[in-house]
């Protein structure tokens, strides 16, 4: 099972990103984690770089055959202003024609009980874009500044168990509907 995961923050350190790196570290050994950080080099979106027949730039291809790949994708957001991070909103914006997104299971991650308004703002814009959102699987784990250890992983425990059963839940999910059920 090869798992994409997307983290919505661009800050080194983030505790989105250390969440999606805790994830592999406590998932099934059978999974395979691939974890995309080429938000910051996706230009702005623009439908007439993106025409029927064109070749996308090559940020634009790399993230479309990551998803391809990927048999499921797991994302982790930060929220700013009420909102989803621009450069997450933008690397959604370039997979709204495309082929690879549609039908793949997701499961949102949340690393603050307070980002609400980003969170529902993904299930709606995923939602649209016929994704399979697992919402069983979808998780608010608070992780704070104070749960970094120096390295930037996450040494609780209770942090880890709360990761691994949103894990074993998507997990259960994509074995029962398989992964591309729509």
């Amino acid at each position: 099972m090869l798992i994409l995961t997307i983290s919505g923050s661009l800050r080194a350190r983030s505790s989105n990103t250390e969440l999606l790196r805790a994830a592999q570290l406590v998932a099934d050994p059978s999974w395979v984690f691939d974890h995309y950080d080429g938000l910051a080099a996706l230009p702005p979106f623009n439908p007439d770089l993106d025409l029927e027949g064109s070749t996308p730039v090559d940020p634009v291809r790399d993230l479309r055959a990551r998803i391809a790949a990927a048999d499921a994708l797991l994302i982790s957001s930060p929220e700013y202003a009420h909102g989803v991070p621009g450069s997450l909103k933008n690397a959604l914006d370039w997979l709204v024609a495309s082929v690879e997104l549609p039908h793949k299971p997701v499961a949102l991650l949340n690393a603050s009980p307070w980002a609400t308004h980003a969170q529902a703002s993904l299930v709606e814009t995923l939602t649209v874009m016929t994704t399979r959102i697992v919402h069983e699987a979808c998780a608010t784990i608070p992780v704070t500044r104070g749960d970094l250890a120096a390295d930037g992983t996450i040494a609780s425990t209770e942090i880890r168990a709360a990761l691994r059963a949103a894990l074993d839940v998507f997990a259960r999910d994509i074995a029962t509907r398989g992964v591309n059920a729509s």
